[in-house]
């Protein structure tokens, strides 16, 4: 029962974090960000298993290294995603799923 609780209290936060995001970037993204965004936000609290790459990010929204690159930059920029890893390691994580799993966040 208490694990049950655990996982509604995780996607309610979720689901509230997400709505807040997505109001704090209305007009600022791009439509290839938007969808990568929505994309990642389907997956769950966690976003991709593994992160999101560059590579990932250009199969998915067709844009070309260069513009993914700038894509991904902006959106950490703006908050939306947090990077780790260095050249092809390099991923991007939903921000506020991963600061909060890593209990960098205070809890509600």
């Amino acid at each position: 029962m208490l694990e049950a609780q655990a996982y509604t209290l995780r996607w309610i936060e979720f689901l509230l974090d997400k709505a807040k995001l997505m109001d704090r970037l209305r007009g600022k993204l791009n439509e290839r960000q938007e969808k990568m965004l929505l994309r990642m936000m389907e997956e769950g609290p966690d976003g991709f298993r593994g992160g999101l790459s560059a590579g990932k990010y250009m199969a998915l929204t067709g844009a070309p290294a260069a513009t993914a690159r700038r894509d991904l930059g902006a959106l950490v920029g703006l908050g939306a995603l947090r990077r780790t890893g260095e050249f092809k390691g390099t991923r991007y994580w939903l921000a506020f799923a991963t600061l909060r799993a890593a209990a960098l966040l205070p809890e509600r």
